[in-house]
C-alpha cells in the first residue's frame, strides 16, 4: 500500500512542544525524495481531477506541501500566514489554539471570487487553523474544492469544524 512507507517514516516525538503531546514529525518524509514525491502525488489525487486555480497553504509546514502540489497541478500558490508576515493589504481572522489564541492573514487580492481552491496543510488536529483559513477563503468568494492534509489526528475531531467542505487525509491516527 502507498501509505505504509509514509506512515512508517513519520516519527512520534513525545512531550513536544509540551508535556503530554505526541508530535507527528514529518521531517523524515521531507528528507526522503521518494516519500516526499509520493506524498505530493497522493495530495494531488485529492483534487479528484478538478481544475484547481490556486493551492492555499497554511503557515508553515503546509507551505512545503502546498507549493509542491500547486506546481504539480499547474496552479498558483497562496500562503495563509501568521499575523504580521504578509507585506500588503490583508484580511485576517482570529482563532483558538490548544495553548491560546492566534491570528492568520491572507492577501486580500490573493483569491478571485469563484476560483477553485485546494487548501493544503501537513496536519489537521483540532481544526482551528484550517477553519480560520476557510473563513478567509469564504469571505473572498473562493470555491473550495477540498481541504487536503498529509496527517489527520482523527481523535481530535477537527474535520467537524470544516463542514461542509470535503476533507481528505492521506494518513489518519
Amino acid at each position: 500500500m502507498k501509505t505504509d512507507s509514509l506512515r512508517a517514516a513519520i516519527r512520534d516525538v513525545v512531550d513536544f512542544p509540551k508535556p503530554g503531546i505526541v508530535f507527528k514529525d514529518i521531517t523524515p518524509v521531507l528528507a526522503d525524495g521518494k516519500l516526499f514525491r509520493e506524498s505530493i502525488s497522493l495530495l494531488c489525487e485529492t483534487a479528484g481531477g478538478v481544475k484547481i486555480d490556486k493551492v492555499v497553504g497554511i503557515d508553515a509546514r503546509g507551505f512545503i506541501f502546498a507549493a509542491a502540489v500547486a506546481d504539480r497541478l499547474g496552479a498558483g500558490f497562496v500562503p495563509v500566514r501568521k499575523k504580521g508576515k504578509l507585506p500588503w493589504k490583508t484580511r485576517q481572522t482570529a482563532y483558538s489554539l490548544e495553548y491560546g489564541d492566534s491570528i492568520v492573514e491572507l492577501h486580500e487580492d490573493a483569491i478571485l471570487p469563484g476560483e477553485s481552491i485546494l487548501l493544503v496543510d501537513d496536519l489537521l488536529a483540532t481544526g482551528g487553523t484550517a477553519a480560520a483559513a476557510v473563513k478567509l477563503l469564504d469571505e473572498l468568494g473562493a470555491n473550495i474544492i477540498g481541504i487536503s492534509v498529509l496527517i489527520e489526528l482523527g481523535f481530535l475531531a477537527g474535520r467537524a469544524k470544516l463542514a461542509p467542505h470535503p476533507v481528505h487525509a492521506i494518513l489518519t491516527y
